[in-house]
């Protein structure tokens, strides 16, 4: 079915909804409130019904409804303030009140069956737009076509749950299979500047998977990777991979339209180029650094203040400041929660929201909450390898120091090549300390100062496993490259601002410091 309102099109086999012929970025439980409310144009719908048949039932809050019915009035190009669509009825619901033309069209028919790609050309949308091409079948064997499109299939769903990105619906990017078509030709069809393709190999109980993403509008391969498995359980190695590719995927499309703002004029950028710029800025990993992402991100939250990911972002970068030493912990955490209050309010869906809402938490003292915000993070979106290294080290404050090991190594395995990569290590050699394994504390703390020589974090643990191995040399070198990296550093330090919760690991910690020769 096919609604014409204004200059939109809403297409539901398609699952599009696009303004003047141009995609209009719309997650998909949005794009489920829009077809409901105009399928029952004819009534009121109440906030129950909607609940219901959107949400499944699930217990939302009146903030999240209000947060959908927005992105819903923003998507068909109407608002709160004229309701010229979606009209708000007190006390009873929503209703669409405006003009629709409908037009039932046939199905898309399954891929090789009388199927022609699209021949329009669509312009881009305002948001970063990727399609996931349908993974070529390598085997000679058309009964493993199956896998080969599973894995596509997983792919879109897992981008589609990135929420700033618009991903291309599986039957639009599907027209595709089997056909010679040049990914420069399908990018202009489909309106999207990434494309993401890869084949499928097996042979015998051997599989074979490569995956390349690709920046069609300069003609680069941003990423790369190929994945070799033994076919035990194709469902878990299905699961396995996608969920490499995903992880892998979301750092490298932030990176590309970070590079992508820094070559827009100043006065042109919106409230994503300057988020796009801040984390380009935040993943260095420095002082500097980190204030300048702190000043992009105000001024995207100026330009939009109701912003769930420039919130929770500038939420994370204060916290993240004061726990490097850069900033003062007292004054930081209450802005950082301010801001991570304000992002969860803003859109309770967003990853980056709760994320900076947990870490706020975390340096509260309020363990079991941080712990619970961590885990919404991850249900809404499994891939964040960052959240996973930051859930671990929360992890790992808290005692649970197996746990927190094995959360900072899942986010290296998911996103190996992220740029936040040597603070995954850095968690990583602290749960190791925490363990008692110093050798092991060594090993990765050196590993996270290869990536990046001035992270605080891992200088830290390098020094107090040091001290703990007993070896002066060593440990002294160690403590003069923390000194370098934060030079307030000091036993009262440690003592007062590390959020453990229990005493042996502080008092375990300190020891280490104490034999590197710090006072």
């Amino acid at each position: 079915m096919q609604f014409l309102f204004r200059d939109h099109l809403l297409d539901t086999n398609l699952r599009e909804l696009s303004r003047a012929q141009v995609p209009v970025a719309v997650e998909p439980q949005v794009f489920d409130l829009v077809v409901h409310l105009m399928e029952n144009r004819d009534r009121v719908v109440s906030k129950d019904e909607l609940i219901d048949k959107i949400w499944h039932g699930r217990s939302v809050s009146e903030s999240t409804l209000t947060s959908r019915i927005n992105a819903a009035r923003k998507a068909v190009g109407d608002n709160g303030a004229s309701q010229a669509l979606i009209r708000t009825i007190a006390r009873k619901g929503f209703r669409f009140v405006g003009d629709v033309e409908t037009k039932c069209v046939a199905a898309v028919p399954e891929p090789g069956r009388g199927m022609t790609p699209p021949q329009a050309t669509l312009a881009l949308p305002d948001r970063p737009a990727i399609a996931v091409l349908p993974f070529t079948n390598m085997s000679g064997d058309r009964e493993q076509d199956y896998f080969s499109d599973g894995i596509s299939e997983d792919i879109i769903t897992a981008l589609s749950k990135l929420r700033w990105f618009f991903v291309v619906a599986r039957n639009s990017s599907f027209v595709y299979k089997g056909r010679p078509v040049h990914i420069h030709e399908i990018a202009r069809e489909l309106g999207v500047r990434y494309v993401v393709e890869g084949s499928v190999r097996r042979s015998g109980d051997r599989l074979r998977i490569s995956a390349q993403l690709n920046d069609v509008s300069t003609g680069s391969h941003l990423w790369a990777e190929r994945y070799d498995r033994d076919l035990a359980d194709v469902f878990a190695v299905q699961d396995e991979i996608t969920e490499a590719i995903v992880a892998a995927i979301e750092p490298q499309l932030y990176a590309a339209e970070s590079f992508r703002a820094q070559q827009k004029p100043p006065g042109s950028l919106d409230a994503w180029d300057l988020v796009m710029r801040a984390l380009s800025h935040y993943w260095r990993v420095t002082r500097e650094d980190n204030a300048a992402a702190q000043a992009l991100l105000e001024q995207a939250i100026a330009i939009d203040p109701a912003y769930g990911k420039g919130l929770g972002l500038l939420a994370t970068s204060h916290i993240f400041g004061a726990h490097m030493g850069w900033a003062d912990m007292g004054a930081s955490v209450p802005v950082a929660e301010a801001a991570a209050l304000a992002a969860v309010e803003a859109d309770r869906e967003d990853a980056w929201a709760h994320h900076g809402l947990a870490y706020s938490y975390l340096f509260r003292r309020r363990f079991d909450d941080a712990l619970a915000e961590f885990e919404l993070v991850l249900a809404l979106n499994p891939n964040f390898a960052m959240a996973h290294a930051f859930h671990g080290v929360t992890l790992c404050y808290a005692g649970r120091w197996q746990d927190g090991d094995a959360a900072a190594r899942r986010a290296l395995r998911l996103s190996p090549r992220d740029p936040m990569a040597a603070i995954y290590c850095g968690v990583a050699a602290y749960a190791q300390f925490i363990g008692r394994n110093y050798e092991g504390a060594v090993q990765m703390a050196r590993e996270s100062l290869r990536q990046r020589s001035d992270f605080v974090g891992a200088h830290r643990v390098l020094t107090a496993a040091a001290g703990m191995l007993g070896d002066p040399a060593r440990a002294a070198s160690a403590l003069d490259g923390l000194r370098r990296a934060q030079p307030g550093v000091s036993l009262a330090w440690i003592t007062s601002e590390l959020p453990m919760l229990r005493e042996e690991d502080r008092e375990h910690y300190l020891e280490g410091f104490r034999r590197a020769g710090m006072r």
